[in-house]
C-alpha cells in the first residue's frame, strides 16, 4: 500500500530558503597566544601545531578557492588540493586549515610547502582541516569548538588530501613532550566550548617544542670563503609604535641552493640606506662583530621563518637556523612574540 508523503508548502520552502546564511567570501582567522606551558584541564583540547601555511577553504557550487591568512586567492597554486575539497561532501562549506608540503618522513615540512609555493613539481600536500564555520547555510561559527570540529571530521573522511586534524585532552604539557619528540613544532590549546572568534588572542594557545618565529628580512652580507651568494640575512620586526627594530643575523640552515634563490629574491629590493628605525650595534656578547661596509640593505619585504636558542640580554637573537620564506605573512604583520 502506498503511503502519501506531505511536502512542505512553497511558502515554508521559501522561508527555509530566506533563513539560510550566506556563504562568507572571507573570514579572518583566529589567532593565538603564544605561551610557555600548554593548559589543562576538562575546558582544553590539544591539536599539533602543524608546519605550513595557514588556509581556509571555501566550497561553494563544485568549486573550491583556498585562501590565505589575509583573504588573497591562492587556488591558482595548488590544483590538486582545490581539486581534492571540491569532492567534500557539502554544498557550501568554508573550513580552516593548514596546508602542509610533506617530507620523506612523512612529517609535515614547512621547506616542501614553500617549494610547492615556488611551483616545484612533485611535491606532496595535504590540507589539514580544523575547523568549520559554515556548512550548507548554516553558520556554524557560534557554536562550540566541539561541535564544529564534529561536522567537520565526516566531510573530509576518505578523500585524498585532505585530513582531519584531530585532538587529544588531558595534560597539556605531556601532549606538548610527546609531539616533540615525534618531531612536531608544538601544540595549539584551545577553549572546548567557544565560538570562533577572528583575530581574538586567548582562547587559542600555542606552546612550541622549539623557539620559531617569523622575522623582516632587512637586509644580507657579504659572503666570506667559500660561502656563495651572502654570508648571512639581517633580521628585524615592527614594534607596537610601528618601528622596524634589529632583532639579528642567521646564516645557518641555507644550501647553496637556497642561498642563491635568496640572493635573487634580494637583490632586486636593494636601498642604499637601512630601514631600520635605529642602527643595529656593531658588537655583541654573542658572534662575530657586524661589519656595516659588508651590508647591503633592502627594502623590508621578505619574511623568514627561523629558529632560535634564546633572546640576549641586548634584544637579540641567539643560535639561529634558517627555516624557510613565508610568502603567506605581510611583512608589516610581523612583530616580535611575546
Amino acid at each position: 500500500m502506498s503511503r502519501s508523503v506531505k511536502r512542505p508548502a512553497p511558502e515554508a520552502m521559501r522561508r527555509a530558503s530566506e533563513d539560510e546564511a550566506p556563504l562568507p567570501d572571507w573570514i579572518a582567522p583566529q589567532l593565538c597566544q603564544l605561551v610557555d606551558a600548554a593548559p589543562s584541564g576538562p575546558q582544553w583540547l590539544h591539536e599539533i601545531k602543524l608546519d605550513g601555511y595557514r588556509m581556509a577553504a571555501r566550497m561553494e557550487g563544485g568549486r573550491a578557492r583556498l585562501l590565505t591568512r589575509t583573504g588573497l586567492d591562492w587556488s591558482e597554486k595548488y590544483p590538486g588540493v582545490v581539486a581534492a575539497l571540491a569532492r567534500v561532501g557539502a554544498k557550501r562549506a568554508y573550513l580552516d586549515g593548514e596546508l602542509c608540503g610533506i617530507g620523506a618522513d612523512g612529517l609535515p615540512s614547512f621547506s616542501q610547502t614553500q617549494a610547492a609555493s615556488d611551483g616545484a613539481r612533485g611535491v606532496s600536500l595535504v590540507y589539514y582541516a580544523f575547523d568549520c564555520l559554515h556548512l550548507d547555510g548554516r553558520d556554524t561559527a557560534g557554536l562550540p569548538l566541539v561541535e564544529r570540529k564534529a561536522l567537520l571530521a565526516p566531510l573530509v573522511a576518505d578523500v585524498a588530501g585532505l585530513q582531519f586534524n584531530g585532538h587529544e585532552t588531558g595534560d597539556g604539557e605531556l601532549i606538548r613532550k610527546h609531539a616533540g619528540a615525534l618531531g612536531f613544532e608544538g601544540v595549539v590549546s584551545k577553549t572546548v566550548d567557544a565560538p570562533y572568534a577572528p583575530g581574538n588572542r586567548g582562547l587559542w594557545r600555542k606552546s612550541k617544542c622549539l623557539n620559531r618565529q617569523e622575522f623582516v628580512i632587512v637586509g644580507w652580507t657579504d659572503p666570506e670563503g667559500s660561502r656563495p651568494c651572502l654570508g648571512a640575512l639581517l633580521l628585524g620586526f615592527f614594534t607596537e609604535e610601528g618601528r622596524l627594530a634589529y632583532a639579528g643575523r642567521v646564516g645557518a640552515g641555507m644550501p647553496d641552493t637556497v642561498l642563491a634563490d635568496l640572493r635573487r629574491r634580494l637583490e632586486p629590493l636593494a636601498r642604499t640606506i637601512s630601514p631600520l628605525s635605529a642602527p643595529p650595534p656593531r658588537k655583541t656578547r654573542f658572534g662575530s662583530p657586524l661589519v656595516l661596509s659588508r651590508v647591503h640593505w633592502v627594502e623590508p619585504q621578505l619574511v623568514a621563518e627561523v629558529t632560535y636558542l634564546t633572546w640576549t640580554g641586548d634584544g637579540l637573537l641567539r643560535q639561529t637556523v634558517f627555516v624557510g620564506l613565508r610568502a603567506d605573512k605581510p611583512a608589516r604583520d610581523v612583530g616580535r612574540d611575546s
